[in-house]
């Protein structure tokens, strides 16, 4: 038979073995190399992005969450860029033609103007950068700080009825 202290260090160790496993921190990690193209040809690296609070929004066309994503992102930009916060919405879709999760980056462009998202779309096909940041769910959402370190846990999933900035809000208040 186990004494009771014994049972509550064991129930501890555990929690905390589980926690580790199931909930890694991205943050101590260190900044995160990357190099995304945007729907308009250019390159976004993350060396380029130093300096700047970058929001890092991960979807896909296909998704039904991602248009509720694309409101929450257009608003967030539009309250947090005269705070010097950039915004991304990031497509997972793929470019092989062959993929059922194929889009151009013109039918891309056609999703965000539909959705009155202006902010710029990079590509990340098949998702091998939203890997990199761990995520494993779409719509996902990451804040980078000015080091390019990411800054708690993503948001994974959204609640359609939320507001995205009230959710990045504290998070970006802390590395403004």
């Amino acid at each position: 038979m186990i004494p009771s202290k014994s049972k509550v260090l064991l129930a501890t160790l555990l929690v905390v073995l589980v926690s580790a496993f199931a909930f890694p921190q991205k943050s101590d990690s260190g900044p995160i190399d990357f190099s995304m193209r945007s729907t308009d040809g250019q390159t976004v690296t993350s060396e380029s992005l130093r300096g700047e609070v970058v929001v890092l929004a991960f979807g896909a066309s296909w998704l039904p969450l991602s248009r509720a994503q694309l409101t929450g992102v257009r608003k967030l930009a539009d309250e947090y860029s005269d705070r010097g916060v950039v915004v991304y919405f990031v497509s997972t879709e793929s470019e092989n033609e062959k993929s059922k999760n194929f889009a151009t980056d013109a039918q891309l462009k056609a999703f965000a103007e539909k959705y009155g998202l202006k902010v710029t779309v990079l590509r990340d096909p098949d998702g091998p950068i939203s890997k990199k940041f761990g995520i494993d769910q779409l719509p996902s959402i990451i804040i980078l700080d000015k080091q390019g370190n990411v800054q708690g846990e993503p948001i994974r999933g959204l609640d359609p009825a939320g507001n995205l900035a009230n959710q990045l809000a504290s998070r970006l208040d802390k590395i403004l």
